[in-house]
């Protein structure tokens, strides 16, 4: 088969590799759709040890069930391989697996990728009328859902439901489209990149700005670098809640002192439960997270140029999804 194989610091190899073997009771799936995340991007900056190359990265998928019993089925991914047995798997907490794996991390190749073998337990069957492109969003927009959802949970239920977004890229857009779908209506992304608002706005109906004025009582940084972090905490209204999702930098940013005296809740999230996944499916299906009509979609034999693109930010929408049979 054919695959986009991360070679080393910003070198991308289109090439044959070898049909994944899978393990007992895998599927063999065919992929459709595999979109670019921004820890793929960090992996080809070499900036992410857990993913040492040679690797095939992408982990955001979606395809159908190439042979046995189910063949022609067809599914969205959850990427995230759990123990199933140890207390956070058993207590509905599975993305705090101590056993977790991910694929486009080792020993688990990823899905940039003709195909791609997963267990039955990671699978959400998509309905016909469903094109593969949205389902295969199941899993970024699963990462944000998450954090709203945990976020709002924190929320005091005598603060105003009105939401800051820091990062317009895909979880960043995300967020904000969970939030709404969750019954925040004022959501704002804040996002420098000129030509990103503007996407934004004409294409995702967001409301963005390029500087924040004011306070908000829940913030999701969806960057993680510590000018975000620091943006977040001057921004967070006293009492409030700072959801932190973004993976920029590890260190930094956060005024604790401010932090401290206004009681301003942080909150670190990290993927999704298999409960959050199967939610934003369902939700990506009855179509409450708007058309998800805003990704660009580009052949996985030009994945390394869209890893270029993206690395200089000429790419205004928030999403690639690649097509390994384009």
């Amino acid at each position: 088969m054919k695959a986009l194989v991360y070679e080393g610091v910003e070198t991308l190899e289109f090439r044959e590799v070898p049909i994944p073997a899978g393990h007992l009771g895998d599927h063999l799936i065919r992929i459709m759709a595999s979109g670019i995340c921004g820890s793929d991007m960090h992996a080809y900056l070499g900036h992410d040890n857990r993913r040492p190359a040679p690797l095939i990265l992408g982990h955001e998928a979606a395809g159908v069930i190439e042979e046995g019993p189910q063949a022609g089925r067809r599914v969205t991914i959850n990427p995230l391989v759990t123990c199933g047995n140890c207390l956070a798997c058993t207590s509905g907490r599975e993305n705090l697996c101590p056993e977790r794996q991910i694929i486009s991390m080792p020993p688990r190749e990823g899905a940039f990728a003709q195909f791609l073998a997963m267990p039955e337990s990671n699978l959400v069957t998509v309905p016909d009328e469903v094109p593969l492109e949205k389902a295969a969003l199941a899993e970024p927009l699963a990462v944000s859902w998450h954090a709203a959802r945990l976020a709002l949970d924190a929320l005091h239920p005598a603060m105003e439901r009105r939401a800051l977004v820091i990062g317009g890229g895909a979880i960043g857009l995300a967020a904000a489209l969970a939030l709404l779908a969750m019954g925040v209506e004022d959501v704002t992304i804040l996002e420098p990149n000129a030509a990103r608002r503007t996407y934004l706005e004409e294409h995702c109906s967001q409301q963005t700005v390029s500087k924040f004025q004011g306070i908000a009582p829940l913030v999701i940084d969806a960057v993680g670098y510590a000018a975000t972090r620091a943006a977040a905490s001057a921004a967070t209204a006293p009492g409030g809640v700072i959801a932190h999702v973004g993976l920029g930098e590890d260190m930094g940013g956060l005024d604790v002192r401010r932090m401290t005296l206004q009681e301003i809740t942080f909150i670190g999230t990290y993927t999704y439960t298999a409960r959050d996944f199967r939610d934003t499916a369902q939700a990506i299906f009855e179509g409450r997270l708007g058309p998800l009509d805003w990704p660009e979609l580009r052949p996985l034999s030009d994945g390394a140029a869209a890893f270029r693109d993206l690395r200089m930010g000429a790419v205004a929408a928030p999403k690639i999804i690649l097509n390994p049979w384009a």
